[in-house]
């Protein structure tokens, strides 16, 4: 696979707009340790250190919307209590979301409660509610679903089985997207999946296949052989079977399965890995890309995401890094996720090698950059370039800005020879980052003071220095941009 066709469609993820309708949920997670067993029981006591609430379900489908980049509505029903409260105070702060959760007080907000110790799983607690929703609930349901299909590219259906995606609703919702000329997604449940019929996309996990088909699906042939049944009925385009440790299979209607391989170093938690794909992959295709190339980057987030702990999300700069496998000249990618960019800088000291770090939009690069970047080169052995996400780029240059997204800016930094890593961070500062690196050399241009440097002080007390690059005039990308929205258009 094309490594640069796989960049292009996620640094394309940021002008997508999705749709998502299903079940919202607080994932809770009490984190705590274990040193006795109970007297009373033969079960763990927890000693309860910290509790952490995020959006699940249908939520958490929305959250690593935001956190590819994309715009994203949220449509789904909620209990009039604490929980529904905490979930709009979450969604408040996601960038890019609009939530409209409906309340009804004849129901309670689904909770999933995690106790973990030790980094493990010791107990799940489940609050929720699990009827269908009244009459008067799914009509206002099915209206904001309507009123907000003209403004998407991709429309998922999260089906967590708590009573919002009732048959009526899906084939409501379905046919209206099918009419608006939108694919759908859906993230299935149950063990019958006619309910979902008209659908571009089925992603069942493996226990959820072999549920619906009632038929083993361990190998290969077996998950092919399974699907086969369901899309024989005609019932969706294609199915996406995630299969754990084993990867992922693609299988549709006409043409042969593929089957891809897992990219996960290491598992830690598996909660919410399901939306992560099904957000990367509906991103995948809204870009552009055909199921082969959305179900490669659905396959590499999932890989990512299941190396983190708790209900996680997973961003572009680290599925950029994380697929230079499919590059061939993998001794000349540069990209680095925050972890492996860190441990790239430890192996570099180990060595005896001096470390130097820069950092900066390097939005539309230009002469200016490329004389600081080189100044930065010349003061060690190595350098790592710290990027500034799409995100932080917008809080500090404009809603208008960058004018090429963080995956382009990162691919033009790492192809210069000055350039020995690339690394993308979403934070207002470098801060957490230089921290983490410890950098030999520090470099900034002279039009900071040495107090104005985020992070100097750290350098300087490891006894590293703080270079102040010469600037060259009469170079900046704010001006470029203004010459040129001020220019006219010229017609063919």
């Amino acid at each position: 696979m094309n490594y640069q066709v796989l960049l292009k469609l996620i640094d394309a993820f940021q002008s997508m707009r999705a749709l998502v309708l299903g079940d919202v949920m607080l994932d809770r997670f009490v984190y705590g340790r274990v040193d006795r067993i109970s007297p009373e029981a033969p079960i763990p006591v927890i000693a309860v250190e910290r509790t952490a609430d995020m959006p699940g379900g249908a939520g958490n489908v929305v959250r690593n919307l935001a956190s590819l980049g994309a715009q994203s509505t949220l449509i789904g029903a909620v209990g009039i209590d604490p929980s529904a409260e905490s979930l709009g105070g979450q969604f408040t702060q996601e960038r890019g979301v609009t939530a409209r959760l409906i309340g009804d007080r004849s129901r309670q907000t689904t909770v999933k409660t995690r106790f973990v110790a030790e980094g493990q799983q010791v107990l799940r607690a489940d609050q929720e509610t699990r009827q269908p929703l009244s009459p008067d609930m799914e009509a206002q349901v099915l209206a904001d679903f309507q009123s907000a299909l003209s403004d998407t590219d991709i429309v998922i259906l999260s089906d967590y089985g708590k009573g919002v995606l009732s048959d009526a609703v899906i084939d409501v919702a379905i046919s209206a997207a099918k009419a608006a000329g939108k694919r759908v997604i859906v993230d299935p449940k149950g063990k019958s999946y006619a309910k979902y019929r008209g659908a571009t996309v089925l992603t069942p996990n493996r226990h959820e296949l072999q549920a619906a088909c009632g038929l083993e699906c361990e190998t290969d042939e077996q998950v092919v052989f399974g699907a086969r049944q369901i899309l024989e009925k005609g019932i969706c385009d294609m199915l996406v079977v995630t299969r754990g440790k084993d990867g992922m299979s693609v299988i549709p209607s006409d043409g042969p399965a593929i089957h891809l391989r897992t990219t996960a170093r290491e598992v830690f938690d598996v909660s919410g890995a399901g939306d992560t794909v099904a957000a990367t992959m509906a991103l995948g295709l809204a870009a552009g890309g055909s199921i082969h190339e959305a179900c490669i980057l659905a396959n590499v987030a999932a890989g990512i995401v299941v190396g983190k702990r708790g209900t996680a999300i997973v961003t572009v700069s680290e599925i950029a890094a994380a697929l230079s496998p499919f590059d061939g000249t993998v001794d000349q990618q540069k990209l680095f996720s925050l972890e492996s960019v860190v441990q790239l800088a430890r192996d570099w000291h180990a060595q005896g090698l001096k470390v130097a770090f820069t950092n900066g939009c390097f939005d539309l690069l230009h002469p200016g950059h490329l004389s600081l970047i080189d100044q930065a080169r010349r003061t060690a052995d190595r350098l790592i370039v710290g990027l500034n996400a799409d995100v932080s780029v917008r809080k500090l240059k404009g809603p208008a800005r960058p004018a090429q997204g963080e995956v382009a800016r990162a691919t033009v930094l790492a192809s210069l020879k000055s350039v020995d890593a690339v690394v993308i961070f979403s934070e207002d500062t470098p801060l957490r980052l230089i921290e983490a690196l410890a950098p030999d050399v520090l470099v900034k241009g002279s039009d900071y003071s040495l107090d104005e440097v985020v992070g100097a002080d750290l350098v300087t007390k490891r006894g590293g220095k703080v270079l102040l690059a010469n600037l060259v005039r009469g170079h900046s990308t704010t001006e470029t941009l203004k010459r040129l929205r001020s220019q006219p258009t010229e017609r063919a």
